[in-house]
């Protein structure tokens, strides 16, 4: 049995217990309807910016693209304009194809030894599947949220509701994000699982967010399938939130607080964990400049100025020697 993800997977079972404990037995609806919301959002917030605001000062002191193509050089050789890209207006475009579609997972490859000690090499297509379903679904779910938290509800919003919910079966409407983003989740905690190597290196902050989301999307699938949940005095406590007047229906399952908690939790530990490789790929020095290292002379601006010692100085200094050991020099005076 793997440590790793039972101490995850124990964590999370004990905030979900934490929760219930709170609301149902001690009666604390304004902690975790009110006060643990706020701090979790200044968490996240003050945490963000704190990790970006430290990476953005953090010296390149040369281009070190990682790049999947010919960079410019020659006018008759053909360079990568998206891969390699020389200019600002490539960078965009690569950073949006790896921002939007994972382009550089799309060819991402995995290698294995097989009978008869063959080394062969597989695309790893089914990752890069569902990770575009757990990042996207993952999106949409976050974005039409949004609908709690904005009176009235914007056009747009209801738009994306109805195109989600578009596969309807009976009431209420099945929402495809919301199986999908479970599937992915699943997926990704399966694959690190039962695949050896990913497996090894696997570690409890690994699969403490997963099972975080999965707390999420499945206490969310219970209240909108499952369960009664008072959706109007849910919109009163939203809405309380963002207008700084807060307010804690009497009407509120323990359910959606225990989803709320999970959500507070994630988002106060989403500026210290890996999943801030949401806003580290806009930072990453191999993703956000352009290859041009043959076009253009790039200093390193934080060098100071030190005293070079030249072959001339060299030879001046040490001509006598080298000529006695036979070796060639410039000048023989």
């Amino acid at each position: 049995m793997n440590v790793h993800y039972m101490f995850s997977l124990i964590v999370v079972i004990g905030l979900v217990l934490l929760a219930y404990v709170g609301v149902e037995v001690l009666g604390l609806k304004a902690i975790f309807g009110v006060v643990l919301p706020y701090a979790a959002f200044l968490t996240f917030l003050i945490g963000v910016a704190y990790k970006v605001i430290d990476w953005a000062k953090s010296p390149v002191p040369f281009r070190i693209t990682t790049t999947g193509g010919q960079q410019k050089s020659l006018p008759w050789i053909k360079s990568a304009k998206i891969d390699n890209p020389d200019c600002s207006v490539g960078v965009v475009v690569r950073m949006l194809t790896e921002i939007l579609f994972f382009r550089s997972l799309f060819r991402n490859t995995k290698a294995e030894l097989k009978e008869g000690n063959k080394f062969s090499y597989e695309w790893e297509k089914w990752l890069w599947i569902f990770a575009i379903l757990f990042h996207w679904s993952f999106a949409v779910v976050l974005v039409r949220h949004f609908r709690l938290f904005t009176e009235p509800v914007p056009y747009l919003l209801q738009l994306l509701e109805n195109l989600d919910g578009f596969f309807q079966i009976g009431i209420p409407v099945v929402f495809l994000s919301g199986l999908l983003l479970l599937a992915g989740v699943t997926y990704l905690f399966l694959r690190r699982i039962f695949i050896p190597q990913i497996k090894y290196i696997s570690l409890a902050a690994d699969y403490f967010p997963l099972f975080l989301i999965f707390g999420i999307a499945f206490t969310g699938i219970l209240m909108r399938y499952f369960t009664k949940t008072d959706i109007v005095a849910v919109k009163q406590l939203t809405m309380g939130l963002v207008t700084l007047h807060p307010t804690v229906p009497a009407t509120i399952g323990f359910i959606f607080y225990v989803h709320l908690f999970l959500v507070c939790v994630l988002l106060a530990y989403f500026p210290f964990s890996k999943l801030m490789h949401l806003g580290g790929i806009f930072l990453s020095p191999t993703r956000n400049l352009p290859g041009n290292t043959r076009a253009v002379r790039h200093i390193n601006p934080w060098n100071y100025p030190v005293k070079v010692h030249t072959y001339d100085e060299y030879e001046e200094e040490f001509r006598e020697k080298m000529i006695e050991a036979g070796l060639p020099v410039e000048k023989e005076e």
